[in-house]
């Protein structure tokens, strides 16, 4: 009991300079990006951001689990034909950039990132969405998905799996016309179409109510 009352002061009495010092510390840790590899994994569990965009890296499948905080990974622009299965070894992850790869589905580990918030999935011309929304219907706080410029000309049928969906981009694809089936995704409330083939009739905004969509 007194060993811990002795702790206890000493928190108390901690100069606030030096609490302070530690917080801003924790907060540009929590904000710095790696962009090296290497870099990142001598100290990888006080990495929160890694940006290995545009760099097309062989990386094993057992580096990923050296990443226990991570919050942020993007794999922008890497070409990758498959995305690595070991990037469900991340629990921590919030945001993960994909695009600009040649892969056509996800690996089933994916659907253990419980914790994804926003998906990018931009510029992926061989993604099969359909094949790949049975893993993603798994992941319980994946609000915003990007599909931006895919070629897409429709939606399959099962995107109704996404019910947490709140947010999709759907932007500088094919569409000739509006996808009803987003009329199954009951949490949406943004959705946009810009640069795509069709306009959609005012009568048809009238069945959305409660959703913003841009064109």
């Amino acid at each position: 009991m007194a060993k811990l009352s002795f702790f206890l002061l000493l928190f108390f009495t901690m100069p606030y300079q030096y609490v302070n010092a530690q917080s801003d510390t924790d907060s540009i840790q929590l904000t710095k990006e790696y962009i090296n590899l290497d870099d990142a994994l001598l100290n990888p569990e006080n990495v929160y951001r890694l940006n290995l965009s545009n760099q097309n890296l062989e990386i094993s499948d057992t580096i990923w689990s050296k990443f226990p905080n991570l919050r942020y990974l993007s794999l922008k622009n890497d070409h990758r034909k498959q995305i690595p299965k070991g990037i469900g070894n991340l629990k921590n992850l919030r945001v993960l950039d994909l695009s600009g790869n040649d892969f056509e589905i996800l690996p089933q580990t994916f659907s253990n990132l419980t914790n994804l918030q926003e998906l990018y999935l931009n510029d992926d011309k061989y993604f099969q969405l359909n094949k790949s929304i049975s893993i993603l219907s798994q992941l319980p706080n994946l609000k915003s998905l990007h599909l931006e410029n895919d070629g897409l000309t429709k939606l399959p049928k099962n995107i109704v799996k996404l019910k947490y969906l709140e947010s999709l981009y759907l932007n500088n694809n094919q569409f000739k016309k509006f996808p009803n089936e987003i009329k199954g995704l009951k949490n949406l409330k943004y959705i946009d179409f810009h640069d795509n083939k069709f306009i959609i009739p005012q009568s048809m905004n009238d069945q959305f109510l409660g959703i913003k969509i841009t064109f």
